[in-house]
């Protein structure tokens, strides 16, 4: 849980993903095309994937485990989650208060 934590800290759009996951793509190019630069952990190519992976089921019910979205320190959960946001219209004024992004223009 530290581990988490400290990575997230001070980073206004997290996500734990792994290569090979083509909803943590989606989700990722999702945030960029707002204009956001997140934080990208790839589990699958850090030397300690699989433990943050178990910390992220065990200590924030992230079924599945990737991809796990933080923005602005606060855990949001998984693709169906971030997609609920973006129907609600509430993940761009989200990502402006977490400073991941200053002015959106609807064009």
């Amino acid at each position: 849980m530290d581990t988490i934590t400290s990575m997230v800290a001070e980073r206004p759009v997290v996500i734990f993903s792994r290569t090979s996951s083509c909803m943590s793509h989606s989700i990722k190019s999702l945030i960029r095309s707002y204009g956001a630069n997140p934080t990208v952990y790839e589990l699958d190519e850090v030397a300690n994937g699989q433990a943050i992976e178990r910390a992220l089921v065990q200590h924030f019910q992230c079924q599945p485990s990737v991809p796990a979205v933080f923005i602005g320190q606060q855990f949001i959960g998984g693709a169906d989650q971030v997609m609920s946001l973006q129907v609600q219209n509430q993940l761009v004024p989200r990502l402006i208060r977490a400073n991941a992004i200053w002015v959106w223009n609807r064009t």
